[in-house]
């Protein structure tokens, strides 16, 4: 973790994917997910398509790999629910959305998760900090290295 590494943030879908190849010292300390989050996740299985739709080698294979990404992030968190807080904060990122001619519908899942770090005063980290352009005034949005992927295949995406 370096000095300007905050102790304690809320992670996006797309961190909690990729952390196998984060170098841990662009984490926080200590590490949160959204309930938002943890839905991205548990939908992964259920979104797997025939080969020759996504160009998978093997869809079971990857079902069965997402299902166990699911898994682990199960045992390994107790998400942050989206409460009242989030909700009251999600209309505010709505509004920003719109303000910088975005359409917040196609933003439902990072909004929620932005506005759960909002509602819990946490900075949030993503390897996408473009989905989060405009709600700078809103809340700190943490940049993480993408890493390089073997094989470009990224565990339950």
């Amino acid at each position: 973790m370096t000095s300007e590494t905050p102790r304690q943030g809320l992670l996006d879908t797309n961190i909690v994917i990729l952390r196998p190849w984060i170098d841990p010292a662009e984490l926080p300390a200590e590490v949160a997910i959204s309930a938002v989050t943890l839905a991205e996740l548990s939908s992964g299985p259920h979104e797997v398509r025939r080969n020759d739709e996504q160009g998978l080698y093997d869809e079971h294979e990857e079902r069965a790999r997402r299902m166990e990404m699911l898994q682990r992030v199960e045992n390994e968190f107790d998400p942050i629910p989206f409460g009242v807080e989030a909700a009251r904060a999600y209309g505010r990122l709505s509004a920003a959305v719109i303000a910088a001619g975005r359409k917040p519908r196609r933003r439902v899942a990072d909004l929620m998760i932005a506005s759960t770090a909002i509602a819990e005063g946490l900075p949030l980290f993503t390897a996408n900090p473009g989905d989060y352009t405009g709600l700078e005034k809103y809340l700190r949005v943490v940049p993480v290295t993408r890493p390089p992927i073997p094989h470009e295949r990224r565990p339950g995406a």
